[in-house]
């Protein structure tokens, strides 16, 4: 039977939606297992490359590139639906017209990459070596350098960054080198390269030849193992005992004035239970994100006395995530904060929220914490609390206990590398950078999805790139400690309330991303697009 070219097309366009689906599976493990992660998303890269490079035009590549892309953010991010609908009271029809247009949008990144690639680097059954080469790179390089675009452009959203799919890959030893970007960019450089083997049209004889990007690509994504074998960092100081709370309050819960009382005794429970017998006495105690869904100063300074005891009884630090409320130069300022206190802590201290120990959310989330300009319509039509908070300084001074030096992060500020980094850094006066990084959340608002397993994925990104251990304290889930090598050392079970008592080993030394930030990938993506464009250029004269 003669397929038409309407057919043809139709099937190509399944074909590539099926292909963008399965791209949306390997950012966690489950359904597919962690070892088959990576293998299946440069698997899935190559047949974007194979379609948007070998493309009749540009015009065609970006439409196949924005199928494959569009197809992979709507099912990566379905759980966008279950905060928008289940906890934000907005209409099923348009809960999932927002995740469809958020994902619409996004693809325009990846869609913009494959025209740029197809227009200036095309590939063409036949091309010789040296074009295949600069076509991969040109390729590699735009998908990773729009990936870089979308987590910087309108304050970035780099959720389902490509380099998130290669932690158990070779290509995670690149990590401490170049970031979250340069895995993007070796990923798929491996996968455009692996695409460009198929040549039907190939003449006997010229297959090695044909292989020369391949081998390239290959060489530099195994280089990553011996990378992971360097041990960035040092251990400083006696490993810190602590105790990691996930309290597990329902989100259509937490934030009911009823139900308060509730929770809050749910979390000082967890908090105060005895240590295990053989388990040391916690040094610190780290409960998640809002455990107060109130401003601190709208609690009854009797309650803050019984948390500052517990503190005092266990000789322990205790630090909770708060919105806080307090003025400065005049003016009321409102934060999604952590504050930490001890028994030593006067209680006015923990109402006015001036503690010593405090972090400040800096890179706050649109729509959730605070309003963009024109969408103050969309909040309107939705049921979430606490939606306009001021932003932290870009760095502030780590917790200092037990002679470690912890850094804070909040909810999904873990996305963002380049904003932990100020952290790590000796501060202005000489005061020791963070050796251990904790992040906290409540990812109550996405229920038992995929955006639980994704978030660890980042947070274990994150310590390959610092070399230091990370900490999740969450309220449902996941909790987990996660060493210095991107290895979960221990974690809860999601959806149940408990403790994750865990010994963590600080450490100390700066990675070379560390050091130089997103800097040295950017470079490494600059220098292979002029590569690939002036070598493009001299092979199409000749």
């Amino acid at each position: 039977m003669t397929q038409t070219p309407r057919s043809r097309n139709l099937r190509g366009a399944a074909g590539l939606v099926l292909a963008g689906a399965a791209h949306a599976l390997t950012f966690s493990p489950g359904p597919l297992p962690d070892w088959a992660l990576a293998v299946t998303q440069v698997l899935m890269l190559a047949i974007a490359a194979r379609v948007t490079l070998y493309a009749p035009s540009a015009k065609q590549a970006w439409l196949r590139g924005w199928l494959f892309s569009f197809a992979s953010y709507s099912l990566g991010l379905y759980w966008i639906f279950i905060s928008l609908h289940r906890y934000g009271d907005l209409a099923a029809p348009l809960a999932v017209a927002a995740v469809l247009a958020l994902s619409a949008f996004l693809a325009l990144f990846p869609a913009a990459a494959s025209a740029l690639a197809r227009r200036y680097a095309p590939l063409e059954a036949g091309s010789p070596p040296s074009r295949i080469l600069s076509g991969t790179l040109a390729w590699a390089a735009m998908w990773a350098a729009f990936e870089w675009l979308r987590a910087v452009l309108l304050t970035g959203f780099p959720w389902l960054n490509i380099g998130y799919a290669q932690v158990d890959s070779p290509i995670a030893g690149w990590a401490p080198l170049l970031g979250v970007h340069g895995m993007a960019f070796l990923a798929a450089f491996v996968a455009a390269a692996l695409a460009s083997l198929w040549q039907p049209s190939r003449k006997s004889g010229a297959g090695s030849r044909h292989a020369l990007a391949a081998g390239i690509a290959l060489a530099l994504a195994a280089a990553g193992w011996p990378l992971s074998r360097i041990d960035w960092s040092t251990p400083s100081g006696d490993p810190l005992n602590v105790r990691l709370v996930q309290g597990n309050i329902g989100q259509s819960q937490k934030f009911d004035p009823a139900l308060l009382d509730q929770s809050l005794t749910r979390h000082l429970d967890l908090a105060a239970m005895p240590p295990a017998p053989g388990v040391p006495a916690p040094q610190l105690i780290i409960l998640p994100e809002t455990v107060l869904p109130i401003f601190q100063d709208q609690l009854d300074p009797r309650v803050w006395a019984v948390w500052r005891d517990l503190a005092a009884q266990r000789n322990a630090t205790i630090a909770m995530g708060v919105p806080l409320h307090d003025r400065v130069d005049g003016r009321d300022r409102y934060t999604n904060s952590v504050m930490g206190f001890d028994g030593n802590t006067p209680v006015e201290q923990l109402v006015a929220g001036s503690t010593a120990m405090r972090y400040d959310k800096r890179h706050l989330v649109p729509w959730g914490e605070y309003v963009p300009p024109g969408f103050h319509w969309f909040v309107d039509m939705l049921n979430i609390p606490l939606g306009d908070f001021d932003r932290g300084a870009v760095r502030q001074t780590p917790f200092a206990v037990g002679g470690q030096h912890i850094a804070f992060n909040i909810c999904y500020e873990d996305l963002f590398g380049p904003d932990l980094l100020p952290a790590l850094q000796p501060g202005p006066n000489g005061e020791p950078g963070a050796t251990i990084l904790v992040n906290v959340s409540n990812l109550g608002w996405f229920g038992d999805s995929w955006a639980l397993r994704q978030h660890l994925q980042i947070g274990r990104l994150r310590t390959m790139e610092t070399a230091r251990p990370m900490l999740t304290s969450t309220n449902t889930g996941i909790t987990a400690a996660i060493d210095a090598k991107g290895r979960v050392a221990a974690q809860l079970a999601p959806l149940q309330a408990g403790v994750l008592p865990v010994a963590v080993q600080g450490m100390t030394g700066l990675t070379p991303y560390a050091r130089f930030g997103d800097k040295t990938a950017l470079a490494l993506i600059g220098l292979a697009l002029i590569a690939a464009f002036g070598s493009g250029r001299k092979t199409r004269r000749a």
